[in-house]
């Protein structure tokens, strides 16, 4: 991944910082919510390196973003939680998008979306959420 920057709010991570983070949303979220991931589940579900997810992690853990005890479970902190669900939501909308209403397949409209996620600002965002509503297209929760 590139090293732009996108902002949400007033937090702003690199696009690997953001990927990071969604993953570890989403994972603490299908674990039943027990909030707790482990880093090698967070290398698995991005196909990358237990080292490269660590590097990630003090990242993250510079940023305020989760909490880990050494070598322990991963937990999100109320900010990483917000902004990981934000780029969770951002990217099921999207994906949404592209196959309801583009029709593109399934595969290439989550590679996508993972990829247009951390560009469009917050107003960009919602003004097409909007438009799709009043479309009736169907939108992630």
């Amino acid at each position: 991944m590139t090293t732009k920057i996108s902002t949400h709010g007033k937090e702003s991570l690199t696009m690997a910082s953001e990927d990071y983070l969604e993953a570890i949303f989403r994972l603490s979220t299908e674990k039943g919510g027990t909030g707790e991931v482990h880093s090698v589940d967070v290398a698995d579900q991005l196909h990358v390196s237990k080292a490269s997810v660590n590097k990630a992690l003090a990242v993250l853990r510079e940023n305020g973003m989760i909490e880990q005890m050494r070598y322990g479970c991963i937990t999100l902190t109320d900010r990483g939680k917000a902004y990981g669900a934000d780029v969770w939501h951002r990217h099921r909308t999207l994906r949404a998008f592209l196959t309801q209403t583009l029709g593109v397949d399934a595969k290439t409209a989550n590679d996508e979306a993972c990829l247009m996620e951390h560009d469009l600002s917050e107003d960009t965002m919602r003004r097409w959420v909007n438009y799709l509503e009043s479309q009736g297209v169907s939108l992630p929760d």
